[in-house]
């Protein structure tokens, strides 16, 4: 078997583990498990909490004592573990923990693929910039596949969806080890710091009045994204009494999937609106598309509103993409060439971490606020969110007063 093709399966893998169920995970807790609001966006933070700390921190490990291989594998196997436990979990204190230990073994794999993947290719005498696009968009593939399945199969409210997740877990886990060695005195060209793993040296950059509010906006934008993935599925299964045989309650998955190929294809034009309306306008469209996500979900239906939710998971695509890559390059352009790798560190723990963490605590109580006897107002609780893009955006041209123009940009970029 070519490397290409063992490094297709090993990312196929990686976002089939995590699509087997972040996105229909809130649907089961909410239907199923009857949690609250408040309990399932917690339990959803757990992903920005470890975000905070855990890729750095086992960044290290495989940059100094272990090979990155191994480090991957090992944390899937026990990621399959927590998996399969929580399955069996009815309890939403107990699920908060289980979960925060999946997340804090599953959310440092998405940086140590990368790293095996580039080292792989690097050895293999492969140009990494022309071959690691086409192996990397495997995993969006994957990502798609799994909500497919689970969908198809009716597991959306079921546990089955992490027993399929960690059963794929395990599997990459021992892959893993069968992979080519990426040992650390190949992988760290230098002595890597606790501090430069975390981005914490990048933290200087917050003397830069633009660069302050670029990273405030980053976790602000961050806290969108973690919304749709919390709450997204249970949206739709809460249309089961009067749309009991419509497209989108029958088959949720394959819906909110639409979000993720949307992305896929907006990757692709981000070298054409960069180059055309620059950094600032382009980060300008990706918080104007959040408040037509929230907007056009208050607005539709599985009925005569099909329409307006699909439009919905495409424009995904466009706020995803738009803020997140575009974000990439801007910290690219302004960080000091000795903090640049802190300085990225630094805006995933703000996008992934801490807006995350927020995202998932606050969009929870707002959910329980427009509850009343179990019943969600989600018109109310869709406006809501979609009011805070919109405050975000009418707020950012006037903080954010960049204006550097970009030509060119290399798109990049993972499943939201």
């Amino acid at each position: 078997m070519s490397v290409k093709t063992r490094l297709i399966i090993l990312n196929f893998t990686q976002f089939f583990v995590w699509g087997s169920w972040l996105i229909s995970f809130g649907g089961y807790m909410i239907a199923t498990l009857k949690f609250t609001g408040g309990q399932v966006g917690s339990i959803y933070s757990t992903m920005g909490l470890a975000s905070l700390f855990m890729p750095g921190l086992l960044g290290i490990v495989a940059d100094r004592w272990i090979n990155a291989e191994r480090v991957l594998g090992l944390c899937h196997i026990a990621g399959a573990v927590l998996l399969f436990l929580a399955s069996t979990i009815r309890d939403p204190g107990l699920m908060y923990w289980v979960m925060l230990l999946n997340c804090m073994v599953y959310m440092p794999t998405i940086a140590l693929n990368n790293a095996v993947s580039y080292e792989i290719l690097s050895t293999a005498k492969f140009d990494v910039v022309t071959h690691f696009p086409p192996v990397r968009v495997w995993g969006t593939v994957g990502f798609i596949v799994a909500m497919w399945v689970v969908d198809l199969v009716g597991w959306t409210v079921s546990p089955m969806q992490l027993y399929i997740a960690s059963a794929s877990a395990l599997a990459l886990g021992i892959y893993a080890f069968t992979l080519p060695a990426c040992p650390p005195a190949s992988r760290a060209r230098k002595s890597t710091s606790l501090v430069s793993a975390l981005g914490l040296d990048a933290l200087v950059l917050f003397k830069n009045r633009q660069m302050a509010v670029f990273f405030t906006f980053a976790a602000f934008i961050g806290a969108a994204l973690q919304i749709t993935n919390t709450f997204g599925e249970a949206f739709l299964h809460d249309f089961k009494g009067m749309y009991a045989n419509s497209f989108a309650v029958a088959h949720p998955g394959l819906l909110m999937s639409v979000s993720q190929i949307s992305e896929t294809l907006f990757i692709l034009t981000i070298p054409f609106f960069l180059g055309r309306f620059g950094i600032k306008k382009i980060m300008m469209i990706s918080i104007c598309a959040w408040v037509l996500r929230f907007g056009l979900f208050g607005l539709g239906n599985p009925g005569s509103g099909l329409i307006l939710l699909v439009l919905s998971m495409i424009i995904y695509g466009m706020a995803f993409d738009f803020y997140n890559i575009s974000g990439s390059l801007f910290v690219e352009l302004e960080a000091e060439p000795s903090i640049r790798a802190s300085a990225q560190g630094l805006f995933m723990i703000m996008t992934n971490g801490l807006g995350a963490l927020i995202g998932g605590v606050a969009s929870g109580r707002v959910v329980d606020y427009f509850t009343v006897d179990g019943v969600k107002d989600w018109r109310s609780i869709w406006f809501v969110f979609a009011a805070y893009a919109l405050v975000l955006g009418l707020i950012f041209p006037f903080a954010f007063k960049y204006r550097l123009g970009v030509k060119t940009a290399q798109p990049s970029g993972q499943p939201g």
